[in-house]
């Protein structure tokens, strides 16, 4: 795809209006001020709503328990009283200890440390960039940032840093790398070319929210599995798109210090070809990894073994995902750093993950002040009330079942501006939308699949998201000038098309009648759904 040479003057202006903002350890620290003083506010205007929750009800004659649907009030929680400040001072450290990117970062960043440092990453960037070509780079990009998600988090962490300096060294704008990869890492969350650890975390809520009102109704983890392949394959395509159209030329204009691409000299292009000792220690690591990826697929596949069976609603491989991508960058690292003596005793190694650290200082200065913001927001009850009070004005709309599907992924994607956990925000929207779905005809599969799709394009926009803080970082190893509003600028783009295109896609499908997967209905007719009208 060629590359327009018209740079969208709108995305400047919003670069520089947000870039004009204080830094964003400083509007962390705002934010939390103002919902402080907005939960006050709340208190006292005695804002209030209702959510629908299943509640378990013992008849006292016969003993037989039986479930009603009940309406729970949701009311806000001031901050400001003598209770909420003294909550916000003990769960200060806790807050930040507990901020969930803080040890997924920080672990995996000390294996990524050492393996940048001893050459390995180098030396494999320059091995894609003869696997890969140039023209190809940034679907490639994007198809692997939408893949990363069977590893959950991980993809935040890993790639990144990887494609920004990918970019860089082809001579291209390292920050349409990281744009390219994160969109597809965050604003295509959802979607995947298999199952993955979301799907029966989500499908278990949906069930239990259909069992509201209709006990016979089971979610089946492969019930959106059709709609997120062809969404992988929409979203690589959609991605590419605006990487070309939009972004790239942006920064095509830019100086390297505004993160725009550096020149490659005839030096640096005899520099991206590998040199025997490189090839000869990236042989011992790919051999090292083997040897791992072998063990930890005996690990997994073993009955008994250490990674074998579920821990909850994951499977254990899952949940240890982040120690594994640690060991799985560390050992090879230093296999290739004896193998090519840029490593020459432990020190060495501890001095690594030493620097490693030391370059992650502004991170864990913004991870405090923005893990303190988000609980802010969640302990006062404000992201809940807002979330709700938009599905209640959604359910007094009259409205075909393509319409509400995409009207629910506007309330989704307002939701997920507020709340940034998807499990969290699922867990309360599930028992109001799922049954008051189901009573006009549509599945909870349906409902489910229209949630993915808005609870993902906005991932790349919201502060709430607790990795944008990490991605700021890395922008600003290639653009120390960037902020908020650089951030918000190029990926404002994504979030827009992956929007339209992902709600055509889904339109297009309820029109097809095409399941959504394997035991993946469209519609619901069942007894809970509402006699028609005449």
């Amino acid at each position: 795809m060629a590359a327009s040479a018209r740079s969208p003057g709108w995305l400047d202006r919003i670069e520089r209006v947000g870039n004009a903002l204080p830094d964003p350890t400083t509007l962390f620290l705002i934010g939390a001020l103002a919902v402080m003083a907005l939960s006050q506010v709340a208190v006292n205007l005695e804002w209030s709503v209702d959510k629908t929750v299943s509640q378990q009800v013992t008849d006292e004659a016969t003993g037989a328990t039986t479930r009603e649907l009940v309406q729970v009030p949701v009311r806000p929680v001031s901050l400001l009283t003598a209770d909420g400040v003294y909550w916000a001072l003990k769960s200060m450290v806790r807050n930040f200890v507990e901020f969930p990117p803080l040890g997924v970062v920080l672990v995996g960043m000390l294996g990524i440390g050492v393996a940048e440092r001893s050459g390995l990453i180098g030396a494999f960037l320059k091995t894609v960039m003869l696997a890969v070509p140039n023209a190809l780079l940034t679907p490639t990009m994007v198809f692997v940032g939408v893949l990363s998600s069977v590893g959950l988090d991980a993809g935040y962490v890993v790639l990144p840093p990887v494609a920004a300096a990918l970019y860089r060294a082809v001579g291209r704008s390292p920050l349409v790398g990281l744009a390219a990869v994160f969109a597809g890492v965050s604003a295509g969350f959802s979607a995947n070319l298999m199952v993955t650890s979301l799907d029966p975390l989500l499908a278990g809520l949906s069930t239990q929210s259909a069992q509201i009102l209709d006990p016979e109704v089971h979610v089946a983890a492969t019930a959106n599995l059709w709609f997120m392949i062809g969404s992988t394959v929409l979203l690589t395509l959609v991605g590419w798109a605006v990487t070309a159209f939009w972004v790239e030329p942006r920064f095509e204009r830019k100086t390297p210090e505004e993160g725009g691409p550096a020149r490659v000299s005839t030096d640096d292009r005899a520099a991206q070809r590998l040199s025997d000792d490189e090839r000869r220690g990236l042989g011992i690591a790919m051999g090292t990894a083997a040897v791992g990826a072998l063990l930890v697929g005996l690990a997994w596949g073993l009955p008994g073994a250490p990674l074998s069976g579920m821990d909850g609603p994951f499977p254990r491989w899952v949940t240890a995902i982040v120690p594994l991508l640690f060991l799985g960058f560390l050992l090879p690292g230093i296999a290739y750093g004896i193998s090519t003596r840029s490593l020459r005793s432990d020190r060495d190694v501890a001095d690594m993950m030493g620097q490693t650290m030391a370059g992650m200082g502004p991170y864990i200065v913004m991870a405090f002040f923005a893990a303190q913001f988000i609980a802010y927001f969640r302990y006062s009850g404000l992201g809940e009330i807002f979330a709700i009070a938009g599905g209640q004005v959604l359910a007094r709309a009259d409205l075909s079942a393509s319409f509400l599907m995409v009207g629910f992924v506007g309330v989704v994607v307002v939701a997920n501006l507020f709340i940034g956990s998807m499990s969290a925000k699922y867990a309360f929207m599930a028992p109001v939308f799922v049954p008051m779905f189901m009573q006009v005809g549509i599945s909870p599969e349906l409902t489910q699949v229209a949630y993915r799709v808005g609870d993902s394009v906005t991932n790349v926009i919201t502060p709430l998201n607790p990795y944008m803080v990490i991605i700021l970082v890395f922008m600003k190893r290639y653009a120390a000038s960037s902020g908020i509003g650089t951030l918000v600028a190029l990926m404002l783009p994504y979030a827009l098309a992956f929007g339209v295109a992902w709600s055509a896609m889904l339109v297009l499908w309820i029109g097809s009648g095409m399941e959504l997967g394997p035991q993946g209905p469209l519609f619901y007719a069942g007894p809970a759904l509402l006699p028609v009208v005449p």
